[in-house]
């Protein structure tokens, strides 16, 4: 376990050079909060006592009313445009990109302290199952994609089985929907049991993973030099809802770096929330 205080865009771009590992191929996957605060619990988690019952409830009701959208073939397709569009379920979003995950930690709440996680992608498929850690070697790749994942865990049920009582933690790539998820570099996690968090999976795991704090301070010149490199809602929510939160955010007063009120919502990954839920909290 690292958790590291950064101090400037320097000490973040030095901190995620030093992961090692090969650079664009490096195994190391990234996930922003606007927070320090705010924690890797997944939103299913949120719909209060007796959640996992709930599960199944909302995916089928989801495929019934959703059935014209046809992601692809497979339940993780359809997960994949459900978690998307801002329905509870059990997966968080990351991504491949450093700069992603530092846009949706400095696109809010500016006076607050943010969070940048960092996990290494082998050594969660170091703690697989065996069929599954199998599986990836042979492809020779470093994620699952939605077929591949399908066809040892086609149901939730055989994705729990698999872990005998042991719960793991995996990632997949969602298939391409929309400009959105190719531009943030988008992949999923996703845990074998939904009442076991991603918090608690890291907290066991104390070597897969590192996290830098990013005080106000260094929050704001990370986000002007992210504006200036183009890493903006504009670009990573395509569409007339990104255009609009980058635009309020950089004529908020005082800049881009204005006032909290006017960054509030600033940008989600994962698409529209349920009522009640802070957006400072939206990368899950």
């Amino acid at each position: 376990m690292s958790v590291e205080t950064i101090h400037s865009w320097r000490e973040l771009d030095d901190a995620v050079a030093g992961l090692g590992g090969g650079g664009a191929h490096a195994p190391w996957v990234f996930r922003g909060l606007a927070r320090s605060s705010y924690s890797n619990v997944a939103s299913l988690a949120r719909l209060g006592d007796g959640f996992p019952a709930l599960e199944r409830h909302l995916i089928r009701n989801f495929r019934k009313y959703a059935h014209r959208e046809r992601p692809g073939p497979t339940l993780w397709d359809w997960l994949s445009l459900a978690q998307h569009h801002g329905l509870p379920t059990r997966l968080l979003d990351w991504t491949f990109s450093p700069f992603v995950a530092a846009h949706f930690a400095t696109a809010t709440s500016p006076d607050h302290e943010a969070i940048m996680w960092t996990v290494d992608c082998e050594a969660v498929n170091a703690e697989l199952p065996f069929e599954l850690r199998e599986s990836l070697e042979a492809e020779g790749a470093l994620v699952f994609t939605t077929e591949l994942l399908a066809a040892h865990a086609p149901t939730l049920g055989t994705l729990e089985a698999l872990g005998e009582g042991r719960p793991f933690a995996l990632f997949f790539e969602p298939p391409s929907l929309d400009d959105r998820i190719v531009n943030q570099s988008a992949l999923l996690s996703a845990i074998s049991d939904p009442r076991h968090h991603m918090d608690d999976w890291l907290d066991a795991h104390p070597h897969a993973w590192h996290a830098w704090r990013i005080p106000p301070g260094a929050k704001a010149e990370i986000r002007e030099r992210l504006d200036q490199g183009n890493v903006t809602e504009r670009v990573l929510l395509p569409g007339l809802d990104g255009l609009a939160a980058w635009l309020r955010r950089y004529y908020a007063p005082g800049g881009p770096g204005g006032r909290e009120s006017a960054m509030d919502g600033g940008g989600a990954m994962s698409g529209p929330l349920p009522s009640g839920t802070s957006q400072g909290e939206a990368q899950d």
